[in-house]
């Protein structure tokens, strides 16, 4: 199911120790199921609780389109929105008054068709919150706790360094070498369940495009085994599907989750562009 259940939109990179402190500005609880982060949202349009993932992958947070009918939302103006392999439209920006257990998020939605991934999941998906939540902020994910944190600046203390995470428009990557080859771009990406997603041929440098970058797919993929080194750990014989192009400009891959709860505790600044990664 993992090698099928999988958003592709932003995330990814290295590793050193990270404490939080004992002070946390906000949390939610997540469900990690099928090897995604499943988040309950409320919404004042609806009294039952909404299936949303947290996919610091999509550049934008996204709301499902028959999810927003239901809501009785109003629409956008139609937009592009780039995908794997693919590309397809969406409406932007829908206004959705939403949180996770108190948490406001982000209210500028894109409205995009998500039944596909929800039938390759084992239930519906009404929505992702993407990367516009983590902008400007201190994001820890605690994958042994089921929380995500709002940290302070004061709040984390970092021993033996960091990793640089480099904040775009259209999403968050960090350097790791696959096998014996030179460092290159992989997107930090919790809406993807596999650990790895590598495209082999070499990808040039490329600013994002002027499409929104939120893809999602079922797909299957060629897999074989890789060793990843992220910041000078390295990680043997790790499950990889096989791309031949590109899926988003200027990046080699992802890093899903399936490699990130490794770490215990994932950290994403975005405010200084580092990422700490748990032991």
């Amino acid at each position: 199911m993992r090698s099928r259940c999988f958003a592709i939109l932003v995330w990814f990179a290295a590793v050193f120790r990270v404490w939080a402190g004992s002070h946390v500005q906000e949390e939610f609880p997540f469900r990690f199921q099928e090897g995604l982060l499943w988040v309950k949202v409320t919404t004042a349009e609806r009294g039952r609780p909404l299936n949303f993932l947290f996919d610091t992958g999509a550049e934008v947070s996204v709301v499902d389109l028959a999810t927003a009918r239901r809501l009785h939302l109003s629409f956008g103006h139609a937009v592009g929105v780039r995908g794997v392999g693919a590309s397809t439209r969406g409406f932007w920006p829908l206004r959705l008054h939403a949180k996770a257990d108190g948490v406001e998020l982000p209210s500028r939605l894109l409205a995009l068709d998500l039944s596909r991934l929800g039938r390759a999941c084992k239930e519906p998906v009404d929505g992702l919150i993407g990367m516009d939540f983590l902008r400007g902020r201190i994001v820890q994910i605690d994958y042994k706790a089921r929380r995500i944190r709002l940290l302070g600046s004061r709040d984390i203390r970092v021993r033996r360094g960091s990793l640089p995470l480099d904040v775009r428009r259209c999403g968050m990557r960090v350097e790791a070498r696959i096998n014996d080859g030179p460092e290159r771009w992989f997107r930090v990406d919790t809406g993807c369940a596999t650990p790895l997603q590598w495209v082999a041929a070499t990808v040039e440098p490329r600013e994002c495009g002027t499409r929104i970058a939120v893809g999602l797919a079922s797909l299957r993929i060629p897999q074989v085994s890789a060793d990843v080194n992220i910041g000078g750990h390295v990680f043997r014989d790790v499950p990889a599907g096989i791309h031949r192009t590109a899926i988003f400009p200027g990046e080699s891959g992802l890093l899903g989750n399936g490699l990130l709860s490794r770490f215990g505790t994932v950290t994403l600044d975005a405010r200084s562009g580092r990422l700490l990664l748990g032991r």
